[in-house]
């Protein structure tokens, strides 16, 4: 059954797993909910920092333990051991349900949900694990300024520059200051814009004569002639009649004898 989450409902899901995070890395990844859940997407973050412990018994699975491999990582030697890495995942309609389906459609946009978490990560700067050559990544994204592992071990950080060149983009003003409701508020007005648009355009093709009715021919051509019309084709009943009832007054006669 379809459900309905606010925001909020949404952020508490991946509370636990964004703490921890780098401060600027964290609020870039709530960013991300925020923008795709403008976007009808619901993203659920269900990994964050892990220990080197925790990385080294990840990197046993598949190997020395049960399981499929799912990282090449030591402790380490993952961005997640110090805080600007994250993995993802859709949380569906029902509010329960946790997937990874890159190719699930579920808020119905003829889109691929997981494309649409993508698009908007690369907007925010953010490096997609599923654009790796050697080991592909689907649910990771990162933020590491160019630094290794290595100099991360190393106890080297971003600089205070580098990180707020990412704050300025993530609160950037324009169409970025509309709040989720502001958003959803106007995507409304554009679709209802666009439907009576195509009813407009659908009602003045219907109404659209075949061919100039035998009655409004005389009054066409002499409109034509005190060069009131460029053209008679594709007019409406209206539009004739209109033309007709000119042409009695005289009116087209009184601009072709001057």
């Amino acid at each position: 059954m379809e459900k309905m989450l606010t925001l909020e409902q949404l952020r508490k899901k991946s509370e636990q797993r964004l703490s921890g995070l780098h401060p600027v890395f964290k609020q870039v990844m709530e960013k991300l909910i925020e923008r795709c859940y403008a976007r009808g997407v619901w993203v659920l973050i269900t990994q964050g920092l892990r220990t080197y412990a925790e990385q080294d018994t990840l990197y046993a699975q598949g190997r020395t333990k049960p399981g499929k491999v799912v990282t090449k990582a030591r402790g380490g030697y993952s961005n997640h051991n110090f805080g600007f890495a994250a993995d993802f995942a859709l949380l569906l309609r029902d509010g329960r349900t946790v997937s990874w389906d890159t190719l699930k459609d579920d808020d119905k946009d003829s889109l691929p949900d997981w494309s649409e978490v993508v698009e908007e990560a690369k907007k925010l700067g953010l490096e997609w694990g599923g654009d790796w050559r050697s080991f592909k990544d689907m649910p990771h994204l990162q933020m590491v300024f160019g630094l290794t592992t290595a100099q991360f071990r190393a106890g080297i950080r971003p600089t205070q520059a580098q990180l707020d060149t990412v704050l300025a983009k993530i609160n950037k003003t324009g169409d970025e200051e509309m709040t989720v409701e502001e958003k959803a508020a106007f995507k409304e007005l554009q679709s209802t814009v666009q439907k009576q648009d195509d009813r407009i355009k659908t009602l003045e093709t219907a109404a659209k004569q075949p061919k100039v009715p035998a009655w409004a021919e005389q009054a066409c051509i002499n409109a034509k002639a005190a060069g009131v019309l460029d053209t008679a084709n594709d007019g409406s009943y209206d539009f004739y009649r209109m033309v007709t009832l000119l042409d009695r007054t005289g009116i087209f006669n009184a601009k072709g004898d001057k």
